[in-house]
Formats: C-alpha cells, sequence, structure tokens
C-alpha cells in the first residue's frame, strides 16, 4: 500500500507541474490517512467516497501498467457518466521519481 501512495504522489505531482490550473484528486493518498484499507467496511466506504468524488471531477486519469480492480471500477464508472478518461504514458511523468516539489513554483 506504501508503493501505491507514493506513485500517486507522484502523479500528482506531475499533474501540478505540468499542468497549469489544474488540482489532482487523489482519494487513496487521503483516504488512507484515516481509513484502514485491510478492513472491510472502511474500505467499501473509501471506494465509494472516491466515486463520489469522481463524480466531481472534469476528468479521470490514469497511469501506470497495471489495472486494479479499483481501477476498472473508476474507468467504468466515469464512462457511464460521461467524464472523458485518458491515460497518461510513464515517459511523462517518469522524471517525477527522483524530483521533489517546490509548492513556491506553483502558481494558482
Amino acid at each position: 500500500m506504501q508503493e501505491n501512495i507514493r506513485k500517486a504522489q507522484m502523479y500528482c505531482e506531475y499533474v501540478v507541474r505540468e499542468h497549469e490550473n489544474l488540482l489532482p484528486i487523489a482519494p487513496h493518498i487521503y483516504l488512507t490517512q484515516f481509513l484502514d484499507d485491510a478492513n472491510e467496511k472502511d474500505r467499501e466506504f473509501g471506494l465509494k467516497a472516491g466515486l463520489f468524488l469522481l463524480s466531481e471531477c472534469d476528468e479521470l486519469w490514469y497511469f501506470g501498467h497495471q489495472i486494479t480492480s479499483g481501477m476498472t471500477d473508476e474507468i467504468c464508472y466515469a464512462m457511464k457518466n460521461g467524464i472523458p478518461v485518458r491515460y497518461v504514458p510513464e515517459e511523462n511523468y517518469e522524471k517525477y521519481t527522483t524530483e521533489r516539489m517546490n509548492f513556491n513554483e506553483i502558481q494558482f
């Protein structure tokens, strides 16, 4: 799980650095701060909360080579609800595996 969170942080960093005025939303970074993914009720709530947040998004972007069952559910939800889905290839964000974001560089 920690590796998934680290990857999600990298993807969010890519979005913030490379796409002016976009705000990434990654529920599995936020919700895992107070929910236990190993607890069935917490996990179920987290998945539903993620879909609720997705319903408020303009697009769904997905990263990485592996599509999990949770990602599949989100992609299907987006497609059924007219939310554009975009795959982001690794070469777009790979440099953020080592770089760290300087929030002073970000302009809103």
